[in-house]
């Protein structure tokens, strides 16, 4: 069950800096015209806390699910496993643009409204499974450092060498013929770091007729999904997590459990056998309780994150 943060009159007290109480994560299914961090802000005004963070952005113009840390859960988001995403998105076919979305400058148009169905499937087959895949200039890539939407901004030339992504899914779900365009709602699971409007531009471009990404609506990152997402005014109402500390760690890692001399041992900082886990691992005392994020090293389990507080 989520566990209650607090009752809306307490908003605005600040917590116990470290503090385990309250700690866990929020799935928001974020709304379009807002970045990542304007939903960071608005969660710490709801939740009264200034201890949140995110795992992953989402671009303005995108809808869905985005992952909040609170709390000492915040401590996690740089380990959470967020390899994996789905999409729903609508590509537009006849127009390519400055940012390859509906939001930049259109650089070339071409009638789309007949380009065969099949040339299209040719083309979403192409850009499927392991691929190259050049990010798209105004993406969050860093470039010496700077972002290379900010260099764009500032009115620089970025040319972003292309890296390897996989495309696990990439499926044609409707098909609408317009005056000049072609629209197409897909589906697509990808790796973390696949751009899916750098999709719609290479699928344009294969084409001939240029194509960018109309809109975009994540529905899952890594293990979390819709099913686990509310909106910002559902959390104004109800300012519950979506999953404490002990659920979210479950979610998202395998389990390990110890007995009480071990987790004796692991909170005095002594060193504790190896769970023979590859990756990182939540480490679970006799009590059912979290008790840190561990990875095995030289025989023993190392902690990453230590997450119970006595």
């Amino acid at each position: 069950m989520s566990q209650p943060l607090r009752s809306r009159r307490f908003q605005g007290k600040q917590r116990t800096p470290g503090s385990t109480t309250g700690a866990g994560l929020v799935v928001v299914d974020k709304p379009a015209g807002l970045t990542s961090h304007d939903v960071v802000a608005r969660l710490r005004r709801i939740l009264g806390t200034r201890k949140v963070g995110h795992a992953g952005t989402l671009d303005p113009m995108a809808t869905g699910v985005l992952v909040l840390g609170v709390e000492r859960a915040t401590k996690l988001l740089g380990h959470l496993a967020m390899d994996s995403k789905a999409y729903l998105a609508t590509i537009r076919l006849g127009a390519a643009t400055t940012t390859d979305d509906a939001q930049g400058e259109v650089l070339s148009e071409a009638d789309a409204s007949a380009v065969p169905e099949e040339a299209i499937r040719a083309g979403i087959t192409e850009l499927t499974g392991p691929i190259q895949q050049v990010p798209s200039s105004v993406s969050a890539v860093k470039v010496d450092g700077k972002r290379a939407y900010a260099r764009v901004r500032a009115g620089e030339e970025v040319e972003l060498p292309a890296r390897p992504v996989v495309v696990h899914r990439f499926d044609l779900l409707v098909l609408r013929r317009e005056e000049n365009a072609t629209e197409l709602d897909v589906i697509v699971e990808c790796s973390s770091g696949t751009y899916v409007r750098a999709l719609a531009r290479d699928l344009g471009s294969a084409l001939g007729v240029g194509g960018h990404l109309s809109a975009l609506r994540r529905t899952r990152v890594g293990p979390f999904d819709l099913r686990a997402a509310r909106t910002l005014e559902q959390l104004e109402d109800n300012s519950e997590l979506s999953m404490d500390l002990g659920q979210a760690v479950d979610a998202a890692f395998p389990r390990h459990e110890i007995d009480l001399p071990s987790a004796a041992a692991l909170s005095h900082g002594r060193r504790i056998p190896a769970a023979g886990i590859t990756g990182p691992y939540g480490v679970f005392g006799p009590d059912g309780r979290v008790l840190a994020l561990a990875v095995d090293e030289s025989g023993a389990a190392k902690p990453l994150v230590v997450l119970a507080i006595d």
